[in-house]
């Protein structure tokens, strides 16, 4: 299975605002998603996450300012080659201002806007929790158009 992460940055303690990357490319182009990517044979998730925060956005990530939040399996019965295991990170510090890149264009939305039906259906399960700075644990599996979430197997705990 895909090892990847989710890097969700916020403005605000609690956080007021989210900052989402509208995807150019690859899998999930064309949807807002939190920043991330998979986590290279030579990397650690933390290392991968700081790693795809600079390639998407362009800004600096310190490992001390990655708080670990849990992980997502998501399931594609007619896509196995999409499965993956995601492990989200919660980023309240960084350097740099997030600029558009080949991969994402990023924006900033306030928590009562953001564009849940132009992100994948999996994150209205376990982003609002996340953005408590809780822990996400949770397994997806996903319809035959791979767009929707059938089942979760495990609670968001």
């Amino acid at each position: 299975m895909v090892e990847v992460t989710i890097s969700l940055l916020v403005k605000g303690h609690p956080p007021t605002q989210l900052l989402l990357g509208w995807k150019k490319t690859g899998l999930g182009h064309g949807k807002y998603a939190g920043l991330g990517g998979k986590v290279e044979a030579n990397e650690t998730r933390q290392v991968a996450a700081i790693r795809e925060c600079h390639e998407e956005a362009g800004v600096i990530v310190s490992p001390d300012d990655l708080e670990y939040l849990g992980q997502l399996t998501f399931l594609f019965p007619s896509k196995p080659e999409w499965n993956e295991r995601a492990h989200v990170f919660l980023v309240r510090k960084w350097n740099g201002e997030p600029v558009e890149t080949r991969e994402m264009r990023p924006a900033w939305f306030a928590l009562d806007q953001i564009p849940y039906d132009e992100m994948w259906d999996d994150y209205r399960y376990w982003l609002p929790r996340a953005l408590q700075g809780r822990s996400v644990t949770a397994r997806f599996v996903c319809t035959p158009d791979n767009e929707t979430v059938h089942t979760v197997e495990s609670e968001v705990r």
